[in-house]
């Protein structure tokens, strides 16, 4: 019996299907290329409008009298009045470059008043701190050059404006001298004409003169008588 049921056994293991096995992945296809679309460019970024002074002037001698106006309107109250005194303290001669907007980009000295460092120093500062300058429109940049006449006062004057300088060797005003205080005008005494005094002895002189006078008179007509 025992070995009917180990017969049955091998039996029931032939007739099982062997088990299956699994299917091969299938080969894979070409790889498609990634595409990296490149980020946006950034937009300009515009600039704001120009609300500043605008020069029309075609040549740099043009805009050197805008820039001269330019720097009298924004210094009035430093500004030299009337005519400079033979004396100054310091010349100096500036070549300023201005861009497009009015903007200093770039000083540099053509004469530069060493002697006083100060002077050169505020000088630099006035030009700096007027930017903007009028816009060179028709020109786009400029560079131009300026003299700077500086007085002892701290006072300036441009030499594209300037009203001119006095003469060293004019003749000064004479001036008249104050008198003195506490003091009186002298007046000079003038002698008074005395009265003429005739005494009694003048007076017998006369008569006695007058009586001789007489006395020829009729002598001369006695003679001339026939």
């Amino acid at each position: 019996m025992l070995g009917s049921a180990f017969l049955a056994l091998m039996l029931v293991g032939c007739a099982s299907a062997p088990p299956q096995r699994a299917d091969a992945p299938a080969p894979a296809g070409p790889i498609e290329p990634l595409v990296v679309e490149p980020a946006p460019a950034p937009k300009p970024t515009q600039e704001p409008a120009f609300t500043g002074p605008i020069s029309l002037a075609n040549t740099e001698r043009e805009y050197r009298r805008d820039g001269a106006h330019h720097l009298y309107g924004r210094y009035a109250e430093r500004v030299y009045p009337g005519k400079l005194p033979p004396l100054l303290q310091a010349v100096g001669v500036m070549r300023v470059h201005i861009g497009s907007r009015g903007d200093v980009r770039h000083i540099e000295w053509m004469r530069a008043p060493d002697h006083v460092p100060h002077v050169k120093a505020e000088i630099e500062r006035l030009v700096r701190e007027a930017s903007p300058f009028p816009a060179p429109h028709q020109l786009g940049s400029v560079v131009y050059t300026e003299t700077w006449l500086w007085d002892r006062s701290g006072r300036f004057q441009l030499d594209t404006l300037s009203e001119g300088q006095l003469d060293r060797s004019a003749p000064r005003p004479v001036v008249a001298p104050k008198p003195a205080p506490n003091t009186r005008p002298t007046t000079r005494k003038t002698a008074r004409s005395r009265p003429a005094v005739h005494t009694r002895t003048d007076a017998r002189k006369a008569t006695d003169s007058a009586a001789a006078t007489r006395v020829a008179q009729d002598a001369a007509t006695a003679g001339s008588s026939p």
